[in-house]
Formats: structure tokens, C-alpha cells, sequence
């Protein structure tokens, strides 16, 4: 079906708003975002200074979160049913992007309701676009798991994929999750990329073998992009790496300083891996 893209059809509308500059707003998203019946947002008080700074009104907010989506779909689904334009945004960017959404846009997609979306800011296009790393093809992660052994697992998903990883981190976690990188996927190339079009937007680069952080000063969310392997660095086999564990053995190293000198030569391989290579190495000798 075709239709007029104009906030006088009844829809829900998936408007990208400003990261921190409010000039990336488009006139398109403007004009749906002031005529739209319903704004969708997960902080509504948030929403509320947005639209404040770009000087328009909402005719009304509510709220939707990751603990209230589920219970809202119908409410605003009727919404729409009944005539009305419903628009949802994030608190920064482009919605659905680790933000929640995705239940609602699906619900309305298999109800027959139209889903348009209003293109505009995303910090994931923008990070990749002025890093300087491969763009593409990239995947998006969103936030990585909360533990160590979690986000071990998360990376090992992608060890062998080449393509650039691109995820969001908060700074209090953010050296934990790239040693483990490192762990996982070898010394590649990073960017962190911190608060993105506004005053003091940063782009840190380097390499996961040479980290020099200090995560007290990266304020703000981050957005992290980890070069593909290089194709002259990918992880070593497990011969390789016996051969090396060997070598320590014989210079009578203890278990925990053969894997912390193994690690730095074998890429690719975990702590966790090389110890439980040793134990099958000395099981079987």
C-alpha cells in the first residue's frame, strides 16, 4: 500500500533525534514530532528538555522502557487503531539501537499498522564513518554481558567472523571488556568513540595489546568499534600453542605464569583455553 508520508496518517512513527548537537535534527523529524498525537520515550523528562531545546511542543509523552513495553504495546496500538499518530524516539540517536521498541514495532507490523521510520542521527554510523577502522561489514553488539564469563562468550561468537565489532560500554566497565577482548580476539585495532557531536566529542584510538586508558575522564556513554583480525595476525593453532606451553614447562614455570607468558604470543586464545590445553597436555604425556 502506498501512502503519503505526512503525520496526517495514522502510524507509529520511528523518529531519530539529536546525539548531543541539537542542529542534526531534520525538518521532517520535526514536523512529526510536533503533530503526532503520542510520544513515545524511555525517559519522559528527558524527552521533555529535547523538545524544549529544539523548540517544540509534544502533545503528550508517555513512557516506554525495557520493564514496561510489554504493557504498553496494546495500549498504544489501540492508540493508532483509533486515528491517532504515535512517534517513538530514544533518549539520544536513532530508537530500537540497544533502546527498547523492537516488540512494539513487531506488534504493530503484524497488526497492519504502518511503521515509518524518520532516518537522522545514529552514533554507531557516525563512530564508524570517522574512525578510520574498516566499516564494513560491521557488526552491532549493543551492551555487552554484565560478567567476565559472559562477555568472553560474546566475544568468541564473533573470534572468527571478520567482520568490525561495534558495541556500546559504560566507562567504569570499559577496561575490563577490552582486556577481555584482547584475550579472545587478539591485539586488533579500537576506537572509542565518547561523547559524539557534542563540545568535548572524542575519538581515542589504538591497539588492544597497548591500552592506556584513563577511564575516569571518558564520561558519557561510549561507543567501541574493534577492527577486524589483520589477515597476517589471525589466532595460532593448537599446535602452536602446545609448542609454546612446552617451552614454558621446560624453563619450569608454574601454571599461572606459563599462561600469562603464552598469552602474550598466542592470539586468539583465552586464559581459560590455555589452561585447559595444559591440563589435556599433562593428562596425556
Amino acid at each position: 500500500m502506498i501512502i503519503s508520508r505526512t503525520p496526517s496518517n495514522s502510524a507509529l512513527w520511528v523518529v531519530a533525534t539529536p546525539l548531543g548537537n541539537p542542529g542534526d535534527i531534520s525538518g521532517r523529524a520535526l514536523e512529526v514530532l510536533s503533530e503526532c498525537d503520542l510520544v513515545l520515550a524511555e525517559d519522559t523528562r528527558r524527552a521533555g528538555m529535547l523538545f524544549k531545546n529544539l523548540g517544540i511542543r509534544a502533545r503528550e509523552f508517555l513512557s516506554l522502557h525495557e520493564h514496561n513495553e510489554a504493557g504498553r504495546i496494546h495500549q498504544v496500538v489501540s492508540r493508532i487503531m483509533a486515528g491517532g499518530n504515535c512517534a517513538l524516539i530514544s533518549d539520544a540517536g536513532t530508537p530500537l539501537m540497544a533502546d527498547p521498541g523492537y516488540r512494539l514495532v513487531r506488534y504493530c507490523r503484524e497488526s497492519g499498522i504502518d511503521v515509518i521510520p524518520v532516518p537522522g542521527p545514529c552514533s554507531i554510523v557516525a563512530a564508524l564513518a570517522a574512525s578510520g577502522l574498516p566499516p564494513y561489514p560491521f557488526s552491532f553488539l549493543g551492551f555487552p554481558p554484565r560478567k567476565a564469563y559472559e562477555i568472553e562468550k560474546t566475544f568468541k561468537t564473533w573470534q572468527e567472523i571478520p567482520a568490525t565489532l561495534v558495541f556500546f560500554e559504560r566507562k567504569n566497565r570499559i577496561t575490563t571488556t577490552l582486556q577481555i577482548a584482547l584475550q579472545v580476539l587478539g591485539p586488533r585495532e579500537f576506537c572509542l568513540a565518547r561523547e559524539l557531536t557534542k563540545k568535548y566529542e572524542e575519538f581515542i584510538i589504538g591497539r588492544l595489546d597497548s591500552i592506556e586508558l584513563d577511564a575516569d575522564r571518558l564520561l558519557g556513554e561510549i561507543t567501541v568499534i574493534i577492527a577486524p583480525q589483520d589477515p597476517g595476525g589471525s589466532a595460532e593453532d593448537t599446535q602452536s600453542v602446545e609448542l609454546l606451553i612446552s617451552e614454558c614447562l621446560k624453563q619450569g614455570l608454574r601454571p599461572r605464569e606459563v599462561v600469562q607468558e603464552v598469552r602474550k604470543h598466542a592470539r586468539g586464545w583465552s586464559g581459560k583455553e590455555i589452561y585447559a590445553l595444559m591440563h589435556t597436555m599433562r593428562r596425556d604425556a
